[in-house]
């Protein structure tokens, strides 16, 4: 049965749909059937794949709203055992329809449900927001990785997201628990970085991954190109550390077994 992870911060810019795309390529890269599923209504992880966000013919709007199942929305990447659930911005509507709906924070972990059995992970990268949508992601996922940039005022609004996981996890989604902190877009020529990573490291004890993510001229490309940074250029300094993210991140799950 699939692990479900939210990839949430509700910061803008800290490398969070940029760890979507290129740790699920990673961990598909090794064996494992990944779903990621879109659920912000920029859709930056659906073209980050190379998907028109204008011609989908199914979303997850349709799931949210019009009972669609997640397997009927399920589209294919170029890249295999990752399959991926598209957004675009018709679901910025789904907040407002959504509140009419009696069980409206778990219509996405209802859907979900359906199919864990089919993946390894599934990852769902939220909005940056504490909205509904991200709401509905932190009720259906078993944890949540937490992507923070190595810069000025890179703890801001952590203590609000701490609160929203906190909430969720005390009215909607009880075994909710955080799985990691990502630190990325870090820069070792600058006292700024290292002295983030202390910060980081002293807020979220023992629950910072080890592999830190590079600012990385390669990573910031591969987007406009629709492409993971393994199809982009595989040998880049950003490669490497998603690669071996993954497998700091496999490693971790077996720990736990």
């Amino acid at each position: 049965m699939a692990k479900v992870i939210a990839i949430f911060n509700q910061k803008g810019g800290v490398g969070k749909t940029t760890t979507n795309v290129n740790l699920s390529a990673c961990l598909a890269e090794l064996g494992k059937k990944i779903l990621v599923v879109d659920i912000d209504p920029q859709g930056n992880t659906t073209s980050g794949f190379g998907i028109d966000k204008n011609s989908l013919e199914l979303s997850t709007y349709d799931i949210l709203i019009n009972n669609v199942g997640v397997d009927e929305s399920t589209i294919n990447t170029n890249i295999k055992n990752l399959f991926l659930v598209p957004s675009n911005v018709e679901l910025a509507g789904a907040e407002i329809e959504l509140t009419k709906s009696e069980h409206r924070e778990l219509a996405l972990k209802n859907a979900i449900k359906k199919i864990k059995e089919d993946y390894d992970f599934i990852f769902i990268d939220c909005p940056p927001s504490l909205g509904l949508l991200t709401i509905n992601a932190l009720a259906a996922v078993d944890s949540v990785v937490i992507p923070i940039q190595c810069e000025y005022y890179a703890l801001e609004g952590v203590s609000q997201l701490m609160d929203t996981i906190k909430l969720v996890k005390k009215n909607l989604n009880p075994k909710l628990e955080i799985e990691g902190v990502v630190l990325s877009m870090f820069d070792g020529r600058t006292n700024l970085s290292i002295q983030v990573v202390e910060e980081v490291k002293k807020y979220f004890k023992g629950k910072v991954f080890t592999t830190i993510i590079p600012r990385n001229v390669r990573l910031a490309e591969a987007p406009s190109y629709g492409l993971s940074i393994l199809e982009y250029d595989p040998k880049s300094r950003g490669a490497e550390a998603y690669k071996e993210l993954a497998e700091e991140f496999i490693s971790n799950m077996e720990d736990v077994i």
